[in-house]
């Protein structure tokens, strides 16, 4: 257990914020000293056929030790961290042998890890916890997925009479700011299919997510001097408001769960002559989604029609992007991947929790590039803010977990020969 967890404190330590406002990949430059650090360990542990590419993509082998074919799977994992909240200067707290109270972040700050507010904390009592200090992500999001695949990866290798085929690791930049896959060569990766690491709690098995679009909406206006403005003035952030007010109420994502989609406005800046809103929509369901997308336009229009008279053009003008699908539409079709690691927790005795998951992975966008990826737990919890944490007993078992994934794959292999 110590070995997991010096191993991922030697990486979290390490700041890999992303940017989603830089235009290189990686987004950030910071991002290689933790992608370089990942090639040597790779190389260190006995990996073959290690390679970093010129956008800092990790690709790795662990050659399969069966003299039968079996498919050749991948476990995926990004090294970025969110931009939502600083990855700087973290400083890991232990906490041995939980006792199921306060955990107290930071003293100066009265930063308090609770149990009253995070209940999950109390499936944990007992365990090895490691937190922030309050003033920091942790980073658990997803370095304890690339802790999980190569303390897997070499304990394969050191224990040889585990049966297994060809293994593909991959570790990727940006995936916080949506791009993980967009540079993700999956036919120089060559697996049948993979699993991303990327998941929370232990027992997280997913398969289905959002089908998600982003949309940057412009509102125009006329400044007028307030004492005369009587049927001239056009204030644009009243009409954005007014454009707000017509989205369906309940449906944004501090009222929705499960798969309950929603429209979530994040970023609002304006004056009187001009108004930006940005919003994300997301539903499960793609008839639904594909009604959201159209909702948006439709309130444009109605909006457009009443001012169209006084402005004389477009008074709103949208742009909708989509951004990734329900990987649901490719993974169903080899459902077995996903039975694969379904029987490997069963078999470990940890309770499947197979639910959608109200976001994306690189899992996602990789399904619809070739390579069907459910995604599977790694363990924190409370991920892009100062109160994220993850059990060293929960990456213990996604290690197994993996190891397991490994062995059934080539028992069954084995079965059918």
């Amino acid at each position: 257990m110590q070995h997991i967890i010096d191993r991922f404190i030697s990486y979290v330590i390490i700041d890999t914020e992303s940017d989603p406002n830089s235009e290189t990949t990686p987004s950030t430059q910071k991002q290689w000293v933790l992608a370089n650090k990942l090639v040597e360990e790779l190389k260190a542990i006995g990996m073959q056929d290690v390679t970093i590419d010129d956008k800092s993509y990790i690709m790795a082998t662990l050659p399969s030790n069966v003299d039968y074919d079996v498919p050749t799977i991948g476990f995926i994992s990004h090294f970025d961290t969110s931009p939502d909240f600083c990855g700087a200067n973290v400083k890991p707290q232990i906490i041995r042998d939980y006792d199921g109270k306060d955990i107290v972040l930071n003293a100066a700050k009265n930063i308090i890890l609770s149990p009253n507010y995070f209940k999950d904390l109390l499936q944990y009592k007992g365990q090895t916890l490691i937190t922030t200090d309050g003033t920091t992500l942790l980073g658990a999001d997803d370095k304890a997925g690339i802790t999980e695949i190569v303390t897997a990866m070499e304990f394969l290798i050191n224990t040889p009479e585990i049966k297994h085929g060809k293994i593909r690791v991959g570790f990727t930049p940006d995936e916080e700011i949506g791009r993980g896959a967009h540079h993700f060569d999956v036919e120089k990766f060559g697996a049948d299919w993979a699993y991303t690491m990327d998941g929370s709690q232990v027992g997280e098995l997913e398969y289905e997510n959002f089908n998600a679009a982003g949309a940057k909406i412009t509102f125009k206006g006329k400044s007028v001097h307030p004492g005369y403005a009587k049927g001239k003035m056009i204030n644009s952030m009243l009409i954005a408001n007014d454009f707000m007010n017509q989205l369906p109420s309940g449906e944004t994502p501090e009222e929705t769960k499960g798969y309950e989609g929603f429209f979530h406005v994040h970023h609002l800046t304006g004056s009187i002559e001009e108004t930006v809103l940005e919003l994300i929509i997301r539903d499960h369901n793609k008839k639904k989604f594909e009604k959201r997308k159209k909702l948006i336009e439709k309130i444009a229009r109605k909006i457009n029609k009443k001012f169209a008279k006084q402005f004389g053009e477009d008074i709103v003008i949208t742009e909708v992007k989509d951004q990734y699908y329900n990987m649901k539409e490719k993974v169903l079709p080899v459902k077995h991947i996903v039975d694969i690691a379904e029987k490997a927790m069963k078999e470990l005795d940890i309770k499947p929790l197979i639910k959608p998951i109200r976001g994306g992975t690189d899992g996602s966008q990789l399904s619809y590039k070739g390579l069907p990826c459910p995604n599977i737990f790694a363990g924190g919890h409370n991920f892009h803010g100062k109160y994220e944490y993850v059990p060293a007993e929960s990456m213990q078992k996604a290690v197994e977990v993996i190891v397991k994934i490994a062995e059934l794959t080539a028992l069954e292999e084995s079965a059918k020969k």
